[in-house]
């Protein structure tokens, strides 16, 4: 049995989040002793399975800022972080000795951890280089504010003993980011937990209270209420589909934006008030449903009864959801950018499309107007590439594998240093 600590900032609902709950859930089924270390954790914005006893969770630090005056974000992460390291490192890794610590999101403590009783061995999944998610913007003031930040990031990033990276997209990006890392990271797609999807009743009363008719064609979006998500261009091509289908077709058209919401987040507070008022600026807002947080069962039921899903991100790095979406066999109209041309295949389980209403619209006409059976095949096609190629059990083994070969290099070392 091999003990394994997963670090993270914020374990939250957010695709990277649902990343490290399925790699825990892996490695425990595997026979592996799983714990969490976090600064975060709330069981009324969470995974099942981080709520129910599955997965344990510790959470420290808590009680640092998250920001200072809505500022210094990034920041206070990593102070957060290095304080959970901290932990780690004097008090935690003396009642447990850790063989592997999985560290993703946040490098900054990867060198302390080192220094734990037991020398465990460092993964550290690269999500996505976090100085490109800052804003750009800002003038010297910022630039002078991140130029530390950024140095340590990479500094810390490439003392991981192993790096993996969520898609090919992200690791050409990371090798363009991080040029002082010579290796290259390996890419660990990130799977569905498939047997949760077909074990889970999902029953229709779930979504009642939305009220929608038989025969509406439901258009779906699910992510977090974050700008950078795009999530405007859903609605302004929901809109833009009036152009192309009979005023009778629209009229059985219906959109509904579902994501990640916590009221702690100005910007997804402000973000979600954003869109309210684009909705009823278009004049969409009797067509549209906007719902918050929805639970896991509940985004189900929404996946079930959707007819397409729109994913508007642009060079989003992965994306779990049009995979969740294919394996509900969804078609998935997304941008033809970052993870989703790696996941999505044009033209037989979804479309791939440039960022902009006009293309979005057109693709979403041809569910509305085009061969009934489109979205029935597209579906199908959807359900087989998510089996292939993100079934849980494919990513159980490479990550076994990956945690067997770390292991293997430190007894490797171990025993050098025992016969010198």
């Amino acid at each position: 049995m091999v003990k394994i600590l997963f670090m993270h900032p914020d374990l939250g609902i957010g695709g990277a989040e649902r990343l490290v709950v399925d790699a825990a859930l892996a490695l425990q089924k595997s026979g592996h002793s799983i714990q969490f270390l976090v600064n975060h954790h709330d069981p009324t914005h969470c995974f099942e399975e981080t709520r129910d006893g599955t997965l344990k969770v510790q959470t420290v630090g808590d009680w640092l800022p998250r920001s200072i005056f809505n500022k210094f974000t990034a920041l206070c992460a990593y102070i957060r972080m290095l304080y959970a390291t901290l932990y780690t490192t004097f008090v935690l890794s003396r009642e447990e000795n850790f063989d592997v610590i999985f560290v993703d999101s946040i490098s900054i403590g990867i060198p302390f951890l080192k220094l734990a009783t037991g020398s465990p061995k460092i993964l550290f999944y690269c999500h996505f280089p976090d100085m490109l998610m800052a804003p750009q913007d800002g003038g010297a003031i910022r630039k002078w504010y991140r130029f530390p930040l950024n140095w340590a990031e990479e500094f810390t990033t490439g003392k991981a003993d192993v790096i993996l990276v969520n898609s090919k997209f992200t690791r050409r990006v990371f090798k363009e980011t991080f040029k002082r890392i010579s290796d290259m990271p390996a890419v660990l797609y990130p799977s569905l937990n498939t047997k949760y999807f077909d074990n889970t009743i999902v029953i229709d009363a779930d979504g009642d209270n939305l009220k929608l008719k038989s025969d509406s064609v439901v258009f779906l979006s699910i992510n977090r209420f974050e700008r950078k998500k795009n999530i405007a261009l859903a609605l302004k091509a929901f809109k833009e589909l009036e152009k192309h289908v009979s005023k009778a077709n629209f009229e059985r058209c219906h959109i509904i934006v579902a994501g990640g919401y916590d009221k702690r987040v100005l910007e997804n507070v402000e973000h979600f008030e954003e869109l309210e008022h684009l909705a009823d600026e278009l004049g969409i807002m009797n067509k549209c449903t906007f719902l918050r947080s929805p639970s896991d069962k509940f985004k189900l039921w929404l996946l079930k009864r959707c007819d397409t899903l729109l994913y508007t991100p642009s060079n989003e790095h992965f994306g779990i959801v049009p995979i969740e979406a294919m394996y509900m066999k969804k078609p998935v109209i997304a941008c033809n950018t970052g993870g989703p041309t790696e996941t999505v295949v044009h033209e037989s389980t979804g479309f791939l499309c440039e960022p902009a209403k006009e293309y979005f619209s057109r693709s979403m006409a041809r569910f509305v107007i085009g061969d009934k059976n489109l979205g029935e095949n597209m579906g199908e096609k959807g359900r087989k590439r998510v089996q292939q190629h993100f079934s849980f059990e494919a990513f159980t083994e490479k990550l076994n594998t990956i945690i067997g070969e770390l292991l293997a290099c430190k007894g490797a070392a171990e025993n050098g240093k025992k016969n010198e």
